[in-house]
Parts: C-alpha cells; structure tokens; sequence
C-alpha cells in the first residue's frame, strides 16, 4: 500500500498511565492473525521493580481482552489498577510510585507451554533483559528548558555540521555522565552529536544492533526523562543530536520474530519479519508489509515528537533498500521527511527544523556498498562512506594508495544537491578514519600486547607513533564533507578490534579519559581542536570547492596537495604523510599574501600569481595555507 505516510496509533498501544485516575494502567498491542476465536489467551505479568528479585513476591497477572481493529487486525488490551491494597505478599512495594516491570505471555491451544517472556513492541521503557516497564506517577511530561516549544533550537545545516559519534555507556557511563560531558564537546567544538543504538537489547554490554524495543532507551542508559533531559542540555549547548536506527534486522527476542517462531507459523505468513533486500544480520524485517512500514514510521515520528532529537543514522541500510522498490528505506525516508515538512506552519518544537526555505532534517545513511546511489535516488541527504578510511588506512609508500586517498578527501563523484518530487536537498558524506566498527587509526601504524601476548582482544595501538596520524586529521577537516570523530579520537584512543567475532561487540571499551593528560593525547587534542576552530570559522572548508592536484611530482614524495575555494576565500592545504621532510613547488594563481594557519611558522608574503613557491612540508604533519583577504 502506497498513499500518504500512516502512523501506527501509540495512543492505545504500550503501557500508559490513565491521566484522569492515578494508579490506573491501559495497557495495549498489536498481534495480527493470533485471536480470541482461535483459542489463544493473553496475560501480562506486573511486578514492582524492586520487589522482582525477592522470592515470596511473585508477579500478578491480568488478563487481556481480544478485539479486531479495521486497519491492523487483532488488538489485545487491559484496563488494570495498581492499589496498595491489591499487594501480592507481605512487604511488597506494590501500589507504590515508581517503576513496575511487565512481560506478557500468551497461551495457545495447540502448545503444551505458554510462550511466556514476550517483551512489548510498543514500551517506552525498559527493565533488565527481556522485560518491559513503565513508571507510575509519570503522567507529568518533561519541561523543555528553553521554553515549552523549543522554539530557540535550530537544527544545523548539513554544511555546517562536525559530528562526533559516541556510546553512552562507553563514553560515559550513562545518560547523566554524558550531558556532563557536553561543556567538553562543546567546547571542543562539536555541534552534533551521533548516539550509539539506544533502543532496547537483551545483554548489559552490547552494541545495541539487535533490539528487541524500539520507542524507549534502554535502560542501561537511563530512562525517557534522562534522554530528553539529554537531548535539551545539547540543544542548549548548540549541539544537535541525531539517534542510530536499526530497522533492517532484530533479536530473535523482538516479538514479532519472537511470538511467532513459537507459534510455528512459516515466516511467509509472519505480519512483519522476513526477506527484504539483504538477510545478513540477525531476523530480518520485511518491509513489504504494511505493518512493519508503518511501525517504522511510527518510531522515527516518536523519536522526532517525544525525544526531539534533530534525525537518525540508519544502520546497515543494505538491509532494506531495494533498488527500483518504493518500499522499504526509500519510502521510510521519504515520509519521514514529508512528515516533519508538514509541520512548517506548526508553533512547536517541530519549527527547529525549518530556517528558509530548508527543512533541515537529518537523515543519514549506512550504506556502504552503494553510498552515492542512495544519495541520488532516495531523501538521506548524507550517508556513511567507507572510502576515506579504507584509502587511510591503505595509503603508504604507494603513490596509487595517496591518490586515492586524495581522490575521497575531495568525495568526487557525490552529489552536493538533488532533487525529489521538487524538494531540492542539499547531499553530502560523512569523512572519517575512525568509528566504532574499526580499530583505532593509530593500529596502522603499529601495535602492542599489554598484559597477554596472546590475547587479541587485549592488543591496543602504540601510542608512541601518535604523530603519524596527524596529516590523515588534518586532510579529513579540510576535505569536503561531514568530519566525524569517534569517541576519544581526538585524543588518541587506541582500542583494537578484531574483525569478526563476538570479541567486537561484547567486550566493554570505555574511553579512558585519563589520556587527555598525556603527552600524546595533549598534543592531539590542540591539533584537533585547532582544526575545529579553522573549519567553522572558514566557509571555504565547509562549503567550498574542492580540487585535488593528483600529480605524481607529489605522490612520489608522499604529499597530498589539495585546495578549498569559497568566492574570494581560498586555502591551500598541504599533507606529508612520510617521516622526511619535503619541499615541492607549487605555482598560485591568486595573488596575495598567504597565512599559515596551523602555526603561522610559514606565512607566504606577496605571492604573484604565476608564481612558483617552494613549499616546506614538515614529515607526518602538513600545512594550511590560506589567502588573506
């Protein structure tokens, strides 16, 4: 089905507390094809989260009643009463304020056990594992800081965005460890901000790229009120916040994979799981189905509505993008951007998408294998690319290895504007050498074992050789496009990942700040930071014209030479990545005199245009030349 974008009706689904009678939870869910008629019998199980570990308090169950609605199909629901009169053993908290946990079980005639420990797809919150919770006393939403509306906040342009990806449990420790952080990336310079997969997984380490809960935070992080308390610090901070989404695959523990595995149903008859595009990872969804597009949407438009973040990185994007298809994430995109443009005229917090006539929605794509395609035929107007890290982390004595790398710094071949259905969208790439799928940058160079030599997971980068990736930050903050740092990069974490395995998503890796004080990440900050401050303050770096001098009179010497030009703006920026210094001549065309912007050390006085310069390029280090005006 096609049409206008569908949103599933979250005001009767999930747990939510009555706001007209306290104490007072309706509960409701969707399970197409499984009946009342048929036999089946759904309960939830609610017990008061502290009490659930003691063994004479078990949890009470309630009954839920079946009905059929016209657009979704079978609906189950209950009204229950949460008194302390109703306790279900002597010292329980029942009745009490706070946060109940619940799971759902469902008998059916044709199996001998019940399927029993059935998370809820519509929860907003979560309790350990495989369970669902929501928080009585709750009613009162939060109380944006700057005023009721957020009317302040402006989403930044695409152009102007330096993002900075992180785990919270990682980065630090939770929701309230990262807004404590946020004086430090704003000072530092960054203004937007990547989260790690936030929804619901089982494990209490994991990446978070199998979810079994999609419209809350997971509660290893924090709750509802902790990310909006999160995502409004940010705001307040000029930092936009953007939420990876993982919509191509689930845990096998999702309940519409869950339920009806147990059931035996064959998966051509599941209402939401099974082939799309690529199966690699997990349970995949299928996006042929109504229901499974519409839940999608549903949960960008919670995210955007409840949350107020400022747009999405889609995870593994190959996983539902069908080519030709109108289906799947070219549509999710798609309506999702309809959706917040509907909003222009609306005096909300929805107005911090609209500045001009741009809707300045983030929606970034991974996709990996085809990332200029789905800039060109699809809404994302940036995506993730793997050419620049690969071509970093390739380049070396040969020339081939330079020139390509030259080649991504300048994103030839991407589109800076496209058109959809007369939306002109502004498109480009994410640059980086790090994320969380990779070893630290600095494991190029050389790596050691700390405590077992035969312990992979153990080997980290040799910090000794932390100079050696200097030239590779300084050509990704000039290049074109987003630059993106990885948690810690910017002051040199030197975590390595092994390449496949368990060992890459289960192991605990938290940033160790201690290194900010060190010799090496003291010197890798100032330059980062330098380099931050130097792309916001020239337009030419985020903005303009990109042209790289592929001359093998370069190459040869492992230099890089590329030049940025906005209007009269223009930089010259110079990279050696050899241990030699290197002179190589360059000739200018625009007169002028020329400031050196990383440590003035080398300012060019009344150049002539025509004029061939001799140019100094210090060893794994480089230069950034710019025309003063």
């Amino acid at each position: 089905m096609q049409g206008e974008p569908e949103l599933l009706p979250l005001q009767k689904l999930g747990a939510r507390e009555d706001e007209q009678n306290s104490g007072v939870i309706n509960l409701g869910l969707f399970l197409p094809g499984v009946s009342a008629d048929q036999g089946n019998r759904l309960w939830v199980r609610v017990i008061y989260e502290k009490d659930q570990f003691l063994q004479a308090i078990q949890p009470k169950n309630f009954e839920l009643a079946h009905s059929v609605d016209p657009e979704y199909g079978d609906y189950w629901s209950a009204t229950i009463k949460i008194r302390p009169e109703d306790r279900p053993a002597s010292g329980s908290a029942w009745g009490s304020s706070g946060k109940y946990v619940y799971r759902y079980c469902l008998k059916n005639p044709d199996i001998q056990e019940p399927i029993d420990w059935v998370i809820d797809p519509f929860a907003r919150e979560f309790g350990v594992g495989k369970l669902s919770s929501f928080t009585l006393g709750y009613k009162k939403q939060y109380e944006w800081k700057w005023s009721p509306d957020e009317s302040v906040w402006k989403t930044p342009p695409l152009e102007d965005i330096i993002l900075y990806e992180l785990m919270i449990s990682e980065f630090a420790s939770d929701i309230d460890g990262t807004v404590s952080r946020l004086d430090y990336l704003a000072d530092l310079g960054i203004n937007c901000i990547e989260l790690m997969p936030l929804s619901n997984v089982e494990k209490r380490v994991d990446w978070g790229f199998t979810p079994i809960g999609y419209f809350g935070v997971d509660d290893r992080f924090g709750n509802r009120k902790d990310l909006q308390r999160l995502v409004d610090a940010a705001h307040r901070k000029n930092i936009a916040v953007i939420v990876d989404s993982v919509y191509a695959h689930t845990s096998h523990l999702f309940p519409y994979h869950y339920v009806y595995d147990k059931l035996g149903w064959p998966e051509v008859e599941n209402p939401f799981m099974g082939s799309f595009a690529e199966n690699v990872y997990g349970k995949s969804t299928d996006f042929n189905r109504k229901f499974t597009r519409d839940f999608f949407l549903t949960v960008n438009h919670h995210w955007l509505d409840c949350y107020h973040v400022d747009g999405f990185r889609y995870d593994y994007v190959p996983g539902y993008w069908l080519e030709g298809s109108e289906n799947g994430y070219t549509k999710l995109v798609k309506d999702t951007y309809q959706l917040v443009k509907a909003k222009k005229d609306a005096t909300s917090h929805w107005q911090r998408f609209f500045k001009g006539n741009s809707v300045n929605l983030i929606q970034c794509a991974e996709q990996l294998q085809k990332p200029i395609d789905v800039l060109n035929s699809t809404y994302s107007n940036c995506t993730w690319q793997n050419g620049t890290l690969h071509a970093a982390r390739g380049a070396g004595s040969n020339p081939e290895g330079l020139s390509s790398l030259g080649l991504f710094f300048g994103l030839f071949g991407y589109p800076a504007e496209v058109s959809h259905n007369g939306d002109r969208i502004t498109k480009t790439a994410l640059q980086y050498i790090e994320n969380h799928d990779h070893s630290r940058f600095v494991c190029k160079f050389g790596t050691v074992f700390p405590e077992n030599e035969n312990n992979e997971l153990l080997k980290e980068g040799n910090r000794a050789l932390w100079y050696k990736v200097q030239p590779y930050l300084i050509g990704m903050f000039t290049a074109r496009g987003i630059p993106m740092l990885w948690q810690g990069q910017e002051f040199g974490e030197n975590y390595y990942l092994p390449e496949e395995g368990w060992g890459r998503v289960l192991l605990y890796r938290p940033v160790r700040w201690d290194y900010f004080y060190t010799p090496e990440g003291k010197s890798t900050v100032s330059l980062v930071r330098k380099l931050v401050k130097l792309r916001r303050e020239n337009p030419q770096f985020s903005r303009g014209e990109h042209f790289f001098y592929n001359d093998s009179l370069y190459l040869s010497r492992k230099v890089i030479l590329f030049s940025r030009k906005y209007g009269n703006l223009f930089s010259l920026i110079a990279l050696n990545f050899g241990d030699r210094d290197q002179t190589v001549p360059f000739i200018f065309s625009h007169e002028g005199s020329y400031r050196e912007e990383l440590h003035g050390q080398e300012n060019l006085a009344k150049v002539s245009a025509g004029e061939e310069v001799q140019l100094f390029v210090p060893s794994n280090y480089g230069r950034v030349w710019t025309l003063e005006s």
